[in-house]
């Protein structure tokens, strides 16, 4: 850096642990209902109101696509905003009973519909969704965009990770834990498995995100917010476009989260669980819970290694750590999964008289779902450093905008989840309706498991990969990075200008 000053004489804005772990619940909350929706509102349209099973599939779809484009509107509206409640807390509490509102018209109103009227049934579904949408956008981009006034410490943003898989754990793994031994006994698409999940979800949410709104309270003031009270250009809609032309980190950032998120969601899938475990395996009461649960306790090693490697190597080498560890043992899944054959009990999965086969696939899916879950949610914090790269580059602090153009392409890939595995159902099987805990094996079910379950996320992890490559925000480049935005910022509140400060400060 061209400068004599270092950022010790700086102060390094830094969170207490309890701020970062509690803001983390903002996401646990919106993942409630990404859980709700993802997995079970198919169910819901297309065994409860009988809306057909392609409109109920692709309508997820087209709403997540639809989420995906309210993204840089409601992403400019938060930069531009500033109320004594702060920026994000008014965002994040008004998304959430937005959110509560929409689940009890989509889940509760639809239903009282007579059948004869299946039009308004369509109509209502439609705009309810809609609703849904924005304020699940409104809590959702607070997430991302929040974290660059919380810490902007290197170090310290990798905890970040740490602290949403908790929160994830405590809503959206309650919550499908829940779904899974309910949905088991009643079925998925029954209005009583509805009846039970649905308030579930709408309770641990805003409780949830009352947590989150303590936890970001006293961070979310003006002189945590980039350049601090120092910066008043306003921006536009059309900064976009200059945004994602010029911030190639972001870019880079958006294919690797993207690529994560689509195998996570797939590979996850309630329809892919119930066909694996159930239609294949004949055993989902037995094998579906256990598995998930070991998953999880998969994750445990490769949190802490990501904690690691994020503060001594940064947040990339991670991911890219993590994603190739996947790759690997899917693999294995993969080739496990080629050798099971019908009526084989060799190649059938047990955990009360476990054989070979179960030991090979429980090793490569606990050690496999533990590292690619640890970096499904890896890029949100990696959001936070392209947004200070922004500042670096441009001298505009824009959280909105950088979260919500990596959110518009997130959503836009990781809506074809449902739509992917759908159409995979209909075309690959024949089927009508998505496969319950009571469908049987049918010829070719294993080959749609084995698309679904390996194949396409391990092409969202080489994809992943590839991007890696070409993101340059390193460890050490952050480290640089803030270093030169606090010498900066600390220069134009003794009276220089801002264009002047980034002329004289500049990374290596």
């Amino acid at each position: 850096m061209n400068n004599t000053k270092t950022i010790s004489q700086h102060e390094v804005n830094k969170a207490k642990p309890w701020q970062l772990f509690l803001f983390s619940f903002n996401n646990g909350a919106t993942n409630c209902y990404f859980i709700l929706t993802m997995n079970f509102i198919a169910y819901f349209a297309n065994g409860v109101l009988g809306l057909t099973l392609m409109f109920a599939t692709t309508m997820v779809t087209l709403m997540r696509i639809f989420d995906g484009i309210t993204d840089p509107i409601i992403g400019a509206l938060i930069d531009k905003t500033q109320t004594k409640y702060g920026k994000f807390r008014p965002f994040m509490i008004l998304g959430n009973m937005v959110l509560a509102v929409s689940a009890i018209l989509i889940y509760f109103v639809t239903r009282i519909i007579p059948e004869e009227r299946m039009a308004l049934r369509y109509i209502l579904f439609v705009i309810f969704y809609m609703l849904y949408v924005f304020g699940y956008t409104f809590q959702t981009s607070c997430t991302r965009s929040g974290q660059t006034c919380i810490t902007n410490d290197p170090k310290q943003r990798p905890m970040f990770n740490i602290y949403n898989t908790v929160a994830s754990l405590v809503g959206m793994g309650l919550i499908q834990v829940v779904a899974s031994i309910w949905g088991g006994k009643v079925g998925y698409s029954t209005t009583t498995f509805f009846d039970v999940i649905v308030p579930l979800t709408i309770i641990i949410s805003i409780v949830l995100t009352m947590l989150a709104v303590i936890g970001i309270a006293k961070k979310d003031r003006p002189e945590f917010y980039g350049m601090g009270d120092c910066e008043h250009k306003k921006v536009k809609i059309k900064d976009y476009a200059e945004i994602l032309l010029h911030n190639h980190n972001l870019k880079m950032l958006i294919v690797a989260g993207a690529g994560s998120k689509l195998a996570s969601s797939i590979a996850q899938n309630t329809t892919v669980g119930v066909m694996l475990f159930a239609c294949m395996m004949g055993n989902y009461t037995g094998l579906y819970i256990p598995f998930y649960a070991l998953g999880f306790v998969g994750t445990v090693p490769f949190f802490l290694l990501n904690l690691k490697l994020s503060q001594k190597h940064g947040q990339k080498y991670s991911m890219i750590v993590c994603n190739a560890i996947a790759l690997l043992m899917y693999t294995g899944v993969l080739v496990l999964l080629m050798l099971w054959s019908p009526g084989n009990t060799s190649t059938m999965l047990s955990l009360t008289s476990p054989n070979v086969y179960t030991v090979l696939f429980l090793l490569c899916y606990m050690i496999g779902f533990g590292s690619f879950y640890t970096t499904a949610d890896m890029a949100i914090p990696m959001v936070a450093d392209c947004s200070d790269y922004e500042i670096y580059r441009s001298g505009q602090y824009v959280p909105g905008m950088v979260g919500t153009l990596f959110s518009l392409v997130d959503k836009l890939v990781s809506s074809l989840s449902t739509t992917i595995v759908g159409f995979v159902v209909l075309v690959g099987l024949g089927l009508k309706t998505l496969p319950d805990t009571k469908t049987q094996y049918v010829d070719g079910l294993n080959i749609v498991v084995i698309i679904l379950f390996c194949g396409l996320p391990m092409l969202s992890w080489i994809l992943s990969l590839i991007s890696m490559r070409f993101y340059k925000l390193s460890g050490a480049k952050m480290k640089e990075i803030q270093e030169v935005i606090a010498l900066r910022k600390n220069a134009v509140k003794e009276g220089m200008s801002l264009e002047e400060a980034m002329i004289l400060y500049k990374s290596k």
